[in-house]
């Protein structure tokens, strides 16, 4: 099932950027660049979610560093 529901994502994926990107292809074609798309984007969106839960945990930390900061400063101005 995996396979069929790829087929079906990637084929409605390829219409829409062809579609969006104003270019002319076939119904194969259509369908390659749409499942070969999903790859990709499947790809790249795991890698980025893989990065960014330890640069989210880095980001995190640095703006928790910041209010801490802000509000010692509010504090030590009473």
């Amino acid at each position: 099932m995996p396979v069929v529901a790829l087929i079906v994502i990637g084929a409605a994926a390829g219409f829409l950027a062809t579609r969006l990107m104003r270019i002319e292809a076939d119904i194969p074609t259509t369908m390659l660049i749409g499942i070969v798309g999903a790859l990709v984007g499947g790809f790249l969106l795991r890698t980025l979610i893989t990065v960014s839960g330890w640069l989210s945990g880095f980001v995190g930390a640095v703006l928790g560093a910041l209010l801490v900061i802000w509000i010692w400063q509010s504090l030590k101005r009473r």
